[in-house]
């Protein structure tokens, strides 16, 4: 790494062992590498209210038997073709399907696509993923 800083943080004895306890969780090797997934997560998250361009995924799971629900959710799609990069469609059983949308674009274009989408009756769940395109963090 270029231009590694070192520098000291004060905590609480308690925050300090929840943390630690976050780290076994999630494997990490050492307290540095959970600090800067934390720092970039925070940074990400300001991309998206900044307006920046970002990516993400939408994810939901739907009633395919509910009247006409595949066609309102393909038009919407449509309607929203500039930040869709891909899709992938499984069926879950027999009335249940799940979508995963690839999207591209500016955070409040990408939150109209997840909640269009979201809000349609029929639509059990849905959940939208933010992250970024890597550009501005190291």
């Amino acid at each position: 790494m270029d231009g590694v800083v070192r520098f000291g943080v004060s905590l609480d004895r308690k925050l300090l062992g929840e943390f630690d306890r976050h780290i076994k969780r999630r494997r990490y090797t050492n307290r540095s590498e959970a600090l800067r997934d934390l720092i970039r997560d925070n940074l990400v998250g300001e991309e998206w209210n900044e307006n920046k361009e970002t990516v993400g995924t939408i994810t939901f799971v739907y009633d395919h038997h509910v009247r006409d629900l595949a066609g309102k959710l393909t038009d919407i799609q449509h309607d929203y073709h500039g930040q869709i990069l891909s899709g992938m469609h499984v069926h879950l059983d027999h009335n249940h399907c799940l979508e995963v949308l690839v999207v591209k674009g500016k955070g409040a274009e990408i939150k109209k696509v997840a909640d269009a989408l979201v809000s349609v009756k029929g639509v059990k769940h849905g959940k939208l993923t933010m992250t970024t395109t890597g550009k501005t963090l190291r």
